[in-house]
């Protein structure tokens, strides 16, 4: 029994060394190296444990103060009373038991209305005014002593020095989080890269770190802002509802969230914590919950406070935009234009309400900027994007058996040669005939803006370049009916429409076709200026810089892939293919039924179209002779300002470019 008490003992012990090391990166050093989901389970761990085993609790347990640390070159200064945290709920249904305790403490028949406000990803700050002047500016710190960070609020120009107005209390003590909008978040960040320096993984660490930077000159550049959430001290009438409150500080110039919502019941509460849930990403500055709070501030006292959180608060938390996680291995994936990607396999791992096994590294100079190794614990980020990113290497987790990733001599797949052009990050294969590309330019070739071949998926691009069916894209053509009945779930019938979309794509034309050959640089938009400009594909085949200089829209790079591309053997052999397969390498001539009234004439679309997409407007300019630019200029004939259009509209206007609206539009069209 002795030998279990000391197991458990020992279990608390640890369980407590890494909180204070998650705290102290956190909050102290702004480099957070676990998720806050991950963290609080830690600390409900532990929790468990000493209310299981109390023998065993200390006065210097995490779960006795609220978390926190100083900095040493920051001077301490002790709040006027305790900033707690809140408790953290995750599903809808811990705020009914939340709810439930609050009713057994209060009684059942008691009036409950509630004001939610959004939890702010921030930095937890304390702002004395006495007599209306800001005297103090502190971080919450351990709950009782914070960082006198005064020099640097003054700094953040939301936060007012004089409070505005009459009738404000001889004391205030202003309770907030200071902030980093996403967009001044990225702008930092990239200085941060020009100078070599190590980005901030986040917007809240960002915002923490410059607080406590001793250069004020430096925070004021870093746009800081504020915004209140509740008080912890005040001389005067007291405040009677926490509604109250924030109506009063908004008059006296303090910042106030425009968000926040008197709720009249629980189901009112949860309507808000699901609509923010979905609308998080909309907003500029990073939110990962919502925070609940009793409104009527006489119940509130009447709840009090536990050693840790206020009774009458809850904060319920959105899922994780961030979580660690390990790195498996590094697959180097092979795209249709030869670039090798080095993609990590992740431990599974839930991130902004997904769970994530993958997450593409870009290129190689993105892993070593990381200093990416097989095996390392990973900081992962998924927010608002539905491609997740490492943000940053967890190194105190490094153990010495992670293994370096290094530039490929060979592409991983065909081992062929690979090349990485200068002033480009990629690195290429350059075997035409890797079947990595092949399988990717089927895919590409088949897609609906290219020849679009219906039925010619991922799952059937594999099978015929691993079967040995299909060796080049040209042979797509030579497919014969029978030749599917050998792929599984491949019956008659889908065979049978499978060859008919083959031969209707013969006759697609120029411009879908040297889209669907995936030279690089060449999109759908360059490809149609270039059919239009050389209507013949043998046209390519002797070209040089000359004869491409000058086309809108193409420029040098674009220019030289061209040239490279269709000097290669192999490609006049591939084209030779499509010939004998007769299909169409010529630009379509317009038929003279065809609309001729957009002839000549450039056309340029802002805004949102109602009766058809953007791109089946631009193909009925283009298919009838018209010509669509994406920038307005003087020699502009036409601009289609759709709903909400954007400022091509007003250099329009300032141009004295005709503008018409969807209607006219399809009058045009019509004639």
């Amino acid at each position: 029994m002795a030998a279990d008490y000391k197991k458990i003992k020992d279990k608390i012990e640890s369980l407590r060394e890494r909180i204070r090391r998650y705290d102290h990166q956190y909050y102290v050093l702004s480099e957070p190296e676990i998720s806050d989901k991950e963290y609080d389970d830690l600390v409900k761990e532990l929790f468990s444990l000493e209310e299981k085993y109390p023998r065993f609790v200390t006065s210097d347990s995490p779960t006795r103060r609220v978390s926190g640390g100083l900095l040493a070159s920051l001077k301490p200064v002790r709040h006027t009373s305790r900033m707690f945290s809140l408790d953290n709920t995750y599903s809808l249904e811990e705020l009914d038991k939340w709810e439930d305790r609050i009713r057994r403490i209060l009684g059942k028949d008691v009036k409950l209305s509630y004001l939610s406000e959004l939890k702010i990803d921030g930095l937890s700050c304390s702002l004395i005014y006495k007599d209306g002047v800001l005297v103090l500016g502190a971080t919450r710190g351990d709950g009782e002593k914070g960082e006198n960070v005064t020099h640097n609020i003054r700094t953040i120009k939301t936060i007012p020095l004089t409070l505005r107005g009459r009738n404000f209390p001889s004391f205030l003590d202003i309770r907030g989080e200071v902030y980093m909008d996403k967009s001044d978040f990225k702008k930092l960040n990239g200085q941060r890269l020009r100078r070599e320096e190590t980005p901030f993984a986040n917007p809240r660490n960002a915002a923490s770190g410059s607080l406590k930077l001793l250069d004020p000159v430096v925070v004021s550049r870093r746009g800081l802002k504020f915004l209140a959430h509740t008080f912890g001290g005040i001389r005067g009438k007291p405040f009677v509802t926490h509604r109250e409150f924030f109506e009063k500080i908004k008059k006296w110039g303090i910042p106030v969230s425009p968000f926040n919502k008197y709720c009249g019941s629980l189901k009112e509460v949860k309507d808000f914590c699901r609509y923010w849930q979905d609308k998080r990403d909309s907003l500029d500055y990073e939110i990962d919950g919502a925070v609940v709070k009793v409104d009527s501030l006489s119940l509130c006292r009447k709840l009090g406070e536990t050693l840790k959180s206020p009774r009458w608060a809850s904060a319920f938390k959105f899922p994780a935009h961030q979580v660690t996680t390990k790195v498996r291995d590094i697959e180097l994936s092979v795209g249709r234009t030869g670039v090798i990607t080095p993609v990590a396999l992740l431990i599974p791992a839930a991130c902004g309400g997904v769970v994530i096994s993958r997450a593409t590294l870009h290129n190689f100079d993105e892993v070593k900027r990381l200093d990416l190794r097989r095996g390392d614990t990973v900081l992962l980020e998924r927010a608002g994007e539905v491609i997740p990113k490492i943000v940053k290497v967890i190194l105190s987790n490094r153990t010495g058996k992670e293994k370096k990733v290094f530039l490929p001599r060979v592409c991983p797949v065909c081992k062929g040669k690979v090349s990485r052009i200068k002033g480009e990050v990629a690195v290429y294969c350059i075997n035409p005939l890797c079947p990595a590309q092949l399988k990717r330019k089927i895919l590409h070739f088949a897609s609906r803006s290219a020849m679009d071949i219906e039925g010619m998926g991922q799952a059937l691009a594999d099978i015929l370049v691993d079967s040995g069916l299909v060796k080049d894209i040209a042979d797509i053509y030579s497919l014969k009916q029978e030749d599917l009945y050998s792929i599984p779930l491949f019956k008659e019938k889908k065979a049978e429409n499978l060859i008919r979309a083959i031969a209707d794509s013969r006759q697609r034309g120029l411009y879908r076709f040297l889209y669907g050959l995936g030279i690089r640089y060449v999109g759908e938009k360059s490809a149609r200026i270039l059919s239009a400009r050389f209507k013949d594909i043998d046209a390519f085949f002797s070209l040089d810089a000359e004869s491409l200089k000058g086309i809108s829209e193409i420029g040098g790079v674009i220019s030289e892939s061209i040239r490279e591309y269709f000097k290669q053997p192999q490609v006049k052999a591939l084209i030779d293919k499509f010939k004998k397969a007769s299909v169409l390498l010529s630009e379509k001539e317009v038929s003279p039924e065809k609309n001729i009234v957009l002839q000549g004439k450039s056309f340029v679309f802002t805004g949102e179209l109602e009766s058809f997409s953007r791109k089946e407007a631009q193909d009925l300019v283009l298919n009838s002779g018209g010509e669509v630019k994406s920038s307005v200029s003087a020699n502009t004939d036409f601009v289609v300002a759709g709903r909400n259009p954007g400022s091509k509209l007003r250099k329009a206007e300032s141009l004295g470019v005709k503008i018409i609206d969807e209607e006219e539009f399809h009058k045009l069209c019509a004639h």
